[in-house]
Formats: structure tokens, sequence, C-alpha cells
């Protein structure tokens, strides 16, 4: 199992990632750069230095990165450091967004066991050192955190069997973090999605009390040989079986 200072590194590492993200976005926005350019230059200076770091403090355990290549040893690892170094790329592109993150998650015999969420441009870190504190009793009516561009048909269907609103937001790690303060009571999610979309905001989802798993109900594993994860559920435990029982209505259930 994770070790207290593997929650302070994933906290840390978020952390100064996020910041270095919020510097270079500020910086390159006054040169004039474009989107594009944003893009680019925050996913490659946010994988440099979060591998960097990674290569001093955690030596002998693998990685996997969302902007590097995948080296299938990490199969054979027992311990393995799944990361995001800029969740929400088109977000952070798009200056004043807020809505974008950065993931930093320990994955272990295939769960996430340490992980944090960087929000920077708000500048808070959620991690499983720190874990959010959910509320006690979900929103009434229910929130659902859906895509600002996409909201995919399952959350409307759900908005609607469950008279509650949609929130629309921007990167996976923001609407996770949204269930976890309470903002939004379930965040579903049926469009495909990486592993390193979901591993560091499942640990402190989960860490929190949060209920995380497939949108059939069945559970989340990490580090497989293909990092492909088709879909995910994230929600308020207080709203968990009145979800479950819609999403099964329409076909999702294990």
């Amino acid at each position: 199992m994770a070790e207290s200072d593997d929650h302070e590194l994933a906290h840390r590492l978020a952390t100064e990632a996020g910041a270095m993200l919020v510097d270079l976005r500020c910086q390159l926005t006054e040169e004039g750069a474009t989107p594009a350019g944003l893009k680019a230059a925050g996913d490659r200076s946010a994988h440099l230095m979060l591998m960097e770091a990674l290569a001093e403090a955690r030596p002998d355990d693998a990685v996997l990165s969302e902007e590097g290549r995948d080296n299938l040893g990490r199969l054979d690892a027992d311990r393995v450091w799944i990361i995001d170094p800029l969740d929400g790329t088109r977000e952070f592109s798009e200056v004043p967004r807020i809505d974008w993150a950065v993931h930093v998650a320990l994955v272990e015999d295939g769960q996430p066991t340490a992980g944090a969420v960087a929000l920077p441009a708000v500048g808070v870190t959620h991690s499983t050192a720190q874990p959010p504190q959910i509320l006690a009793e979900p929103n009434r009516p229910p929130r659902l955190a859906v895509s600002r561009s996409r909201p995919l048909l399952e959350a409307m269907a759900l908005a609607d069997e469950l008279d509650a609103d949609l929130m629309p937001m921007g990167s996976a790690g923001a609407k996770s973090m949204a269930v976890a303060t309470g903002l939004v009571d379930c965040y579903p999610h049926a469009g495909g999605q990486y592993e390193w979309d979901s591993c560091a905001p499942v640990a402190v989802a989960r860490a929190a009390g949060l209920w995380c798993s497939r949108l059939d109900g069945s559970p989340l594993r990490y580090n497989r040989p293909d990092p492909w994860l088709p879909d995910l559920l994230i929600c308020h435990p207080g709203v968990h079986d009145q979800v479950a029982a819609t999403l099964a209505d329409f076909g999702w259930s294990s």
C-alpha cells in the first residue's frame, strides 16, 4: 500500500506542475501565443517536469503519462504512477477558463492508492493526503456534471429521470472534483477516456468517500495493457442507488 510520503508526493508534484502551468500560460498569452501553441507548450512542459520529478523521487517506479511513450514494462511493476500532465488542454488554451487540472496518481495491483488533482487556476489541490469533505447530503435537486461542448445522452436522460440540474464544465478532473466538493452530485461519463483521465480523480474521490465505478457498477481497474477506459461514474453515495437503477434501465448493468 501507499506510504504517507506517496500521498504527500502526489500532492506536491501536482501543485508544483500546476503553478508552473499558470505562469507559463500567463507568459505565453502576453507573448501572443495561439491556442495551439498554448496546448503544445503546456502539455510538453508539464510532462517533462513531472517525469523528471518522479525519476528523482521514485526512480524504481514505472510511469504511464498521457504525453509519454508507453513502456509495457509497467505491467510487471508493483508501483506505477499514472499522470495526466495537463487535463483539459482545450480549457487551458481558452484563457481565462479555470476548469483544467493536473493529475498525479500511484497505482498498485490495479488500484489507485495515492493521488492528487490540482486545479491550478483557482489555486487548489485535492489529494489523498488532504481529501476534500463531501456534503453530508446531496443537493436537492441533484446536480450532474456534463461536458460544456458535448453533453452525453446518458447524462441528459439521467437528469430527466432524477429531475436534476445539468452543470456544464470542462476537464475530467474539474468535473470529478466538483462532485468531491459538493458543487455537483454525480459525474457520469460514457464518451470514452484513458486511464490518466480518471485515475487521480478516482483516488481522491474514493478517499473522500464517493462512489467510483464503471457505469454498469463494475470495478475500475488501472494499469492494463490497453489504457482505454470507456466509461466512468463518480457520485455522492446519497444519489448512487437512484443513479444506478436509472442507468440499469438504460441498459448499463453488470
